[in-house]
């Protein structure tokens, strides 16, 4: 049986990058993204067999049919890849695209992933890519402004992702987070933002670090930050908070 992946967010960029370099490793692919047209000038291009499905993943119909296809199909991988920006104040975010956001980042890829899991459990074999970004980490900045709701959905991908990869050791089942930089894609433009003077990374690199990541072990993958170990340490310094916790109320919180 040929491997499958379902990549959403397939139309262009790194979602598409995934899909090149799936189908040039054999995978067949299902690829999901609202603009059929890009979708279909995708699959014609590539070497094994691709079906095509146009969905909105920022609605419930959309989502719904998504994770039909992932509780019905045999997949080998799920590439989460779906993605919108809405960089804006959260007191000026309309709520419509505040709530799409949410959506496609957070809601979409856990109940894709959670429709997917049972099958890929029962055959003991499995990936799921979560693609998240470095704005994860951003949270202790003052100077990331507009981006709260959306730093909040990556961070949202690698506590579930890390979480998760726990979850199902022993299962044959690996789930990874990739974190990039500023990538060169179509994804800023449509925020309006011109990065066009500012180096940005491949998004064919992006993949050759989520693959080489979930080679090397990594659940967290960093394509842009050549010392690993400051993620490493961040997650240390996670597990030494996590595991400071005391039923007594901190000193620095009594009166007196």
């Amino acid at each position: 049986m040929s491997s499958l992946a379902l990549v959403t967010g397939a139309s262009s960029g790194i979602g598409a990058a995934f899909a090149e370099r799936l189908a040039g490793d054999g995978y067949d692919l299902i690829v999901v993204a609202r603009r059929r047209e890009r979708l279909e000038a995708l699959a014609a291009s590539l070497p094994t067999e691709v079906r095509v499905v146009t969905a909105d993943l920022s609605t419930d119909e959309g989502i719904d049919t998504v994770a039909e296809l992932c509780a019905s199909r045999p997949l080998t991988m799920l590439v989460n890849n779906a993605g919108v920006a809405h960089y804006m104040p959260m007191d000026q975010l309309p709520a419509a695209k505040a709530r799409e956001l949410v959506n496609v980042k957070v809601t979409a890829p856990t109940m894709l992933t959670r429709a997917a899991l049972p099958g890929m459990i029962t055959r003991g074999a499995g990936t799921v890519v979560n693609v998240a970004g470095m704005l994860a980490f951003s949270g202790p900045s003052a100077q990331k402004a507009g981006r709260a709701v959306y730093a909040g959905t990556l961070a949202h991908s690698v506590a579930m992702s890390q979480t998760l990869h726990a979850e199902l050791a022993g299962t044959g089942v690996n789930v990874h987070v990739v974190c990039p930089g500023v990538v060169a894609t179509e994804f800023h433009e449509v925020q309006g933002l011109d990065l066009s003077a500012v180096p940005r990374m491949p998004a064919e690199d992006v993949v050759t670090a989520a693959l080489t990541g979930i080679e090397l072990g990594e659940t967290v993958s960093a394509p842009s930050v050549e010392d690993y170990g400051l993620l490493e340490a961040v997650f240390a310094a996670d597990l030494d908070a996590f595991g400071a916790q005391s039923p007594r109320l901190a000193s620095r919180y009594r009166a007196g």
